[in-house]
C-alpha cells in the first residue's frame, strides 16, 4: 500500500481532507512491532482534571473531618 493510498484510505473512514491528513503523516503499523513507541522519553500525555483540582483546591480551614465523617 503506497502512502496515498493510506492517506486516501484515512480521509475517507474520518471524512478530513486529504490535505489534512496527508500534513498529519499517517503510516501502517508493523505488527511485529506492537511496543514502538515513536515518543518513548516523554510521560503520556493526559490530564486528570478530578486531580488537578483536588491539588488545587485549598481550604481555608481544615476541613479533613467532612472527608471522614468524624466530628471536629
Amino acid at each position: 500500500m503506497t502512502q496515498s493510498e493510506v492517506d486516501c484510505a484515512v480521509a475517507a473512514v474520518t471524512g478530513e481532507d486529504l490535505c489534512d491528513v496527508h500534513r498529519m503523516g499517517f503510516s501502517i503499523a508493523d505488527p511485529i512491532g506492537v511496543n514502538f513507541d515513536p515518543e518513548p522519553y516523554y510521560p503520556p500525555q493526559l490530564v486528570d482534571w478530578d486531580e488537578l483540582e483536588f491539588e488545587r483546591n485549598v481550604s481555608v480551614f481544615d476541613q479533613r473531618h467532612l472527608l471522614t465523617g468524624e466530628a471536629a
